[in-house]
């Protein structure tokens, strides 16, 4: 999410609403973690699939998927042991997602 050096408001709201998702208390400080080991902490093809959906959509959250964003997450599909296909599988449905949630608030 900070990748590209910029923390968006947009950023800023998605990081809320995960910590609350994953029951972090209120002072949890995010931190860097290594690439290196995710693969374990994340065993299952579902969870892996789940940490790049919302990473992805992190992404988005400031209206553009910037370069270093992408670059990071190419290095966890390559820990993750996702492919590209399936990579860009994901990004073309979180895209969808976002114009469907746009679409629904417009009604709203």
């Amino acid at each position: 999410m900070i990748s590209d050096g910029e923390l968006s408001v947009g950023e800023r709201v998605m990081m809320e609403e995960m910590r609350k998702e994953m029951a972090l208390s209120a002072d949890f400080d995010p931190h860097y973690l290594n690439v290196e080991g995710t693969r374990e902490i994340f065993d299952t093809r579902r969870s892996r699939s789940i940490v790049l959906i919302s990473l992805v959509r992190l992404g988005y959250a400031d209206g553009a998927f910037e370069i270093e964003e992408q670059s990071f997450l190419k290095v966890l599909c390559n820990e993750f042991e996702i492919s590209n296909d399936d990579f860009a599988l994901i990004e073309n449905w979180v895209r969808r997602l976002i114009t469907l949630e746009r679409e629904a608030n417009a009604f709203l």
